[in-house]
């Protein structure tokens, strides 16, 4: 029982560091996407203001809501799922 208990704690705890990680570098390449979308704009219609921090701030806010649940099953759901489906196969089939 102590083997599972370390085996989930330690496992919570990387799967946790790679979501922090996939989450952060998704907002960032998201973030390079927004500045080339707002610089071309901004080559398009000069005459066309705004900031362009809210301009990102806006864009990463809706990206946010659509990335987190996908992340969120496919780091930590996805990991769980397979391993309980190969310990059982092991043990019980």
């Amino acid at each position: 029982m102590f083997a599972l208990a370390r085996l989930l704690v330690m496992g919570f705890i990387v799967l946790t560091i790679v979501y922090v990680c996939l989450l952060f570098y998704s907002r960032a390449v998201r973030r390079g996407k927004l500045k080339a979308q707002w610089n071309l704009e901004q080559m398009d219609d000069a005459t066309k203001g705004g900031d362009r921090d809210d301009y990102i701030r806006e864009g990463l806010e809706e990206y946010d809501g659509s990335v987190r649940r996908k992340l969120v099953l496919g780091v930590y759901i996805i990991p769980t799922v397979l391993v309980a489906i190969i310990i059982y196969l092991t043990n019980f089939a």
